[in-house]
């Protein structure tokens, strides 16, 4: 039986939250992210406000992050047996 797991390196998220935030322009930064059968596409900053600062939206639901056309993190999905 095969299985998808999904890995979230959570450290490297945290390490491009933290970036985008302090160091540079958040707007730069799209976060996609499913919203029950919708994949949603948001900057940073309004992803920030509607997870409640990262409260109500759990990094797991998060597929990608990108700045500019750059991706910076993408949910990996690799097939188990």
């Amino acid at each position: 039986m095969n299985r998808i797991i999904f890995v979230v390196k959570k450290g490297k998220m945290e390490e491009i939250f933290s970036k985008a935030r302090y160091a540079d322009n958040p707007e730069t930064y799209k976060v996609f992210f499913r919203d029950f059968d919708t994949l949603r596409e948001v900057t940073l900053s309004q992803f920030i406000i509607e997870s409640n600062n990262f409260e109500t939206i759990p990094v797991t639901r998060i597929e990608m992050i990108k700045k500019d056309n750059k991706i910076l993190f993408e949910k990996s999905k690799s097939v188990a047996n």
